[in-house]
């Protein structure tokens, strides 16, 4: 099943957590196709450093419950403890889409419930995967950038070799 993935962080070795953790993404959910670094603008009231951001694509095996798990124990093994809403964090890693489903539970929301208003997100998936569609509407993924594209605050920053 095709799923995406958005990764961040903006506290320590940014770079080199986001290479680590998309080495063992790859390790546990097969090939993944990566975008680009991007650095954003914090989305939160609290004062903090910006983000470094990318987004990874992957066909797994693995249910969604599964790969969130994956995430959460990749973000953990990173130093992320729970704080602060929106605070700084080493890692955030958010599924975006798994396939075409839609899930509404309490520990998962899919489509991610704000991937349509956060360029952060949509750029760098654009990158990768510009056709992919994005339930209910159906709306591709450059079709949602397109409405977001003045969204302030993010920059290509350069590409991110994970598999040295």
């Amino acid at each position: 099943m095709p799923v995406a993935l958005a990764l961040g962080g903006n506290v320590g070795p940014v770079a080199r957590t986001l290479a680590r953790a998309l080495r063992q993404l790859e390790a546990s959910l097969g090939p993944l196709r990566v975008a680009s670094l991007y650095r954003s603008l914090p989305v939160s009231p609290v004062p903090q450093p910006d983000f470094l951001n990318t987004a990874a694509l992957a066909c797994t095996a693995l249910g969604p419950a599964e790969v969130l798990a994956l995430a959460k124990a990749l973000e953990w093994a990173a130093g992320r403890r729970r704080g602060v809403r929106f605070g700084p964090r080493p890692l955030d890693i958010d599924l975006l889409l798994y396939g075409g489903l839609q899930s509404h539970g309490p520990e998962l929301t899919l489509p991610h419930p704000r991937l349509a208003e956060r360029r952060f997100m949509l750029e760098p998936l654009a990158e990768i995967a510009p056709g992919l569609t994005v339930p209910p509407e159906g709306a591709t993924v450059a079709e949602l950038l397109a409405r977001v594209q003045d969204q302030p605050g993010l920059e290509r920053v350069g590409s991110l070799d994970f598999r040295l």
